[in-house]
């Protein structure tokens, strides 16, 4: 129930799921993004993987595939593999955050909100946040962070992003959905996107119910994460964060 007019902390992780989620996704489904990767490099999708787990280090692909849960095994090898002689993991890790930058350069209009205060309360829930099967999350928050306030807006909303991805894969997984399950159910087009063979399972009702559960426990487990905002900054984390998604909308009409 919220007091005082100020969401509690269950209504904001509900609330903002979506924008924390997409918003910050943008450059990695930007072909721009793989375009400036292949230029030393890279082949296919193979950035993404080494970026955004380079932040783990030169560690198995099957560490990978734990990490991200929802991606199947052969996809994240493959990739995992190829891309290990192109540079060190963290510097896949540390090109990764500046395509980030770059993409926020290029999308994310400079006074359409306050970039410095969403930079502040999204680094308070980062510094508090348990990082306890968080391994991405973990990763990315010890990267060096960007001056620009608002290159350093997304980049820490992107540390939210792995985070609430995180909480969202072990509630998956502790209700019983197989990650590939989870998938057909809320991102079904992602299959393809991500690899899966087939036959790929088609959701019925106890799979639809199982994942709700699931959702309802991220939520739970994130609204943990965001109890470290008193009501007043959580509200003002949703007004700024609403003002993103919208700077966002508005900036891709214009173009």
């Amino acid at each position: 129930m919220t007091t005082d007019a100020h969401p509690t902390p269950i209504e904001t992780a509900r609330r903002t799921a979506r924008t924390i989620g997409d918003l910050p996704a943008n450059f990695m489904l930007d072909g721009e993004t793989y375009r400036a990767a292949a230029e030393v490099g890279y082949e296919g999708m193979a950035f993404y993987y080494a970026g955004r787990a380079g932040v783990l280090g030169d560690v198995d692909a099957r560490v990978v595939t734990e990490a991200f849960v929802f991606f199947p095994p052969t996809s994240v090898e493959v990739a995992w593999t190829s891309s290990a002689e192109i540079e060190p993991r963290d510097a896949s890790a540390r090109r990764f955050a500046g395509a980030l930058a770059t993409w926020t350069d290029a999308h994310m209009p400079t006074d359409a909100l306050d970039y410095p205060r969403l930079a502040d309360l999204l680094g308070i829930v980062i510094r508090e946040a348990d990082p306890t099967g968080a391994p991405v999350f973990a990763g990315w928050r010890v990267l060096d962070e960007p001056d620009d306030p608002r290159a350093l807006a997304l980049h820490r909303l992107n540390a939210l992003r792995e985070l609430r991805a995180a909480r969202h894969g072990v509630a998956v997984l502790e209700v019983g959905l197989a990650p590939l399950e989870a998938l057909m159910v809320k991102t079904p087009f992602m299959a393809d996107v991500f690899g899966w063979p087939e036959p790929r399972p088609e959701p019925d009702e106890t799979l639809r119910e199982r994942w709700q559960s699931a959702e309802d426990e991220t939520d739970r487990r994130f609204a943990e994460d965001l109890a470290a905002l008193d009501g007043a900054e959580r509200a003002e984390l949703e007004a700024l964060l609403d003002a993103a998604r919208r700077a966002l909308r508005a900036s891709s009409t214009d173009t």
